[in-house]
């Protein structure tokens, strides 16, 4: 079970810190789309939950599992995947020199200034957007909150995956051909 666990998860982490990082490159200036783009990356990454606890059932467990097991399984999967995401998130951080909040807070100030807010308003919105980057700054705040992004697109997944495969007629096991 681990091994399965870790090897699907790390393939999942793989696509999911890879489509991150294409998702900054080339979506990342087109708001709502970056957004739709990176949880779509996220669903096909996570889709390594299916395939995983698919594969556990079928070789472990004979084409037959329960729930609970299987959500086990799929949870650790989403869970390797979500570290992952974690690491590749820290990795581009670290590239950029952790320059993300200050494009991100100055961005943030800037739409609030276009949609009309006061002067009051944006004063405090501007001192909440510095508090808010001196939090981001420690990682023992910024990498929890970074796999809180993944976490819950990883068990609705799994929630699913086992609900779907916990029934052995649902896409049946393959015997071998000689």
């Amino acid at each position: 079970m681990g091994r399965i666990i870790a090897v699907y998860g790390i393939i999942g982490g793989i696509v999911v810190a890879l489509g991150m990082q294409l998702s900054i490159r080339f979506v990342s200036d087109h708001g709502t789309l970056g957004m739709v783009v990176g949880y779509l990356t996220m669903l096909v990454a996570l889709s390594m939950v299916f395939v995983g606890v698919k594969r556990y059932r079928d070789t472990v467990h004979g084409g037959v599992i329960r729930f609970w097991p299987a959500l086990g399984v799929g949870l650790g999967i989403a869970g390797v995947a979500g570290l992952c995401y974690v690491i590749g998130w820290e990795a581009y951080m670290y590239a950029t020199d952790y320059g993300f909040m200050d494009v991100y807070a100055k961005q943030a100030i800037a739409e609030k200034m276009a949609s009309g807010a006061s002067a009051a308003e944006i004063v405090k919105f501007g001192a909440e957007m510095e508090a808010f980057k001196l939090q981001y700054a420690n990682p023992l705040f910024r990498m929890p909150m970074t796999f809180a992004e993944i976490a819950p697109v990883g068990v609705l997944v799994a929630l699913a995956s086992a609900a779907i495969l916990r029934n052995s007629r649902a896409f049946p096991a393959v015997a071998a051909r000689s």
